[in-house]
């Protein structure tokens, strides 16, 4: 069940992170998006849940409160946006990184794979380390709900956004590749397990694979992403022995 909820009190995109993280952990909640601009919160029930616990949950800095949908509209069609326009932010920055690092590859004359997916991954990295660290806690926050390893050493979320960086960097700079290319294959190796037992369990949590930005749900589009690292990891360690 989807309900649309008022929420007042949030003036900054921290606020959105509080509110929504707070929704998060209780019970019974599956998945929430949270605006402050339209100062509302719609929530995912996978089971009954009374106001009062919603509101103790997000502190009483911020108040919620039912919110009247138009008469006769369903939730579902009121908030459900199509596929593109979920996944849009992760589609744009995959088509930019790809039609630059392709450029570059016109620009030399001929096409280097190895060149290619370097440069793809020093762009990928670099990317998605940015947005992390936009807002480090509120990602940490994220990774923790499921990540193998953050769910049990929290820190491990903190880290996590800086190795992306140096990765980036490495990638970039071309530096110590053969270990560059190893560090990538067991961190996303990692990242990849959490990612896989989420989607199979078929929970409804937000992805956090570009921080608390913006609200990707966490589906086989995460999988995907997680994999083409991993493969072209291991394709340049193979190709670079």
């Amino acid at each position: 069940m989807i309900k649309i909820f008022q929420v007042s009190g949030m003036t900054c995109s921290s606020c959105e992170d509080k509110v929504k993280t707070g929704l998060l952990s209780v019970s019974g909640v599956s998945a929430a998006i949270v605006s402050k601009d339209a100062g509302t919160a719609t929530v995912t029930f996978s089971s009954s849940v009374p106001l009062a616990a919603l509101q103790t949950a997000i502190s009483d800095k911020y108040k919620i409160s039912s919110l009247d949908l138009p008469r006769g509209a369903a939730p579902q069609e009121v908030i459900a946006p199509s596929w593109f326009e979920t996944y849009r932010p992760i589609l744009l920055i995959f088509g930019y990184i790809t039609l630059v690092t392709l450029l570059i590859q016109a620009l030399n004359g001929s096409f280097d794979a190895m060149v290619w997916m370097r440069h793809f991954m020093a762009g990928f990295f670099l990317v998605f380390s940015f947005f992390k660290l936009l807002n480090l806690k509120g990602f940490a926050d994220s990774y923790a709900m499921y990540d193998v390893i953050a769910k049990k050493i929290p820190a491990w979320g903190y880290a996590y956004a800086f190795i992306e960086l140096g990765l980036g960097v490495s990638y970039l700079l071309n530096v110590y590749p053969l270990w560059t290319n190893a560090v990538t294959f067991v961190v996303m190796t990692i990242s990849i397990l959490g990612v896989l037992q989420t989607v199979l369990n078929k929970q409804k949590i937000q992805c956090a694979c570009l921080g608390a930005v913006f609200n990707l749900p966490m589906s086989t589009v995460t999988i995907i992403e997680d994999g083409l690292m991993i493969a072209m990891s291991l394709a340049m360690i193979v190709m670079g022995l």
